[in-house]
């Protein structure tokens, strides 16, 4: 079974990730409410992908993205960024920091799931 961490600061947005995701085979979630929960989670028990916002209040999402890419565990990790953080900056920041996809909110649910999908073939079992 494959794991996916959805971190978001809101938990609508996390249930809403996780409802666009249900049809997925073999999934489980966990969620995180920000990004030092995160990194604990992650640190307990690796992940095959993750969903991570970027706007949180106690550790930007840019920074969650760097150290759990940046440590040796979980590098290939996929991470998909979904924000409401739009500008090209933001995306370019976060695709050169070693993002998988960058969506931005509102999103397409079919959108994330065929990214989701795509991402979990890509990765090695």
């Amino acid at each position: 079974m494959r794991r996916i961490l959805v971190v978001d600061d809101s938990a609508t947005m996390r249930k809403m990730v996780i409802a666009s995701l249900r049809d997925l085979k073999d999934i489980s979630f966990s969620e995180a409410g920000n990004g030092l929960e995160a990194i604990e989670q992650v640190e307990i028990a690796p992940f095959d992908l993750m969903i991570l916002d970027l706007n949180m209040p106690d550790m930007h999402g840019l920074e969650v993205l760097k150290f759990v890419l940046g440590h040796p565990n979980h590098q290939a990790t996929p991470i998909i960024i979904l924000t409401t953080k739009g500008d090209e900056n933001s995306r370019s920041e976060a695709l050169s920091a070693g993002a998988a996809c960058y969506l931005t909110k509102p999103f397409q649910p079919k959108l994330l799931a065929d990214q989701v999908q795509k991402l979990l073939t890509s990765v090695s079992v």
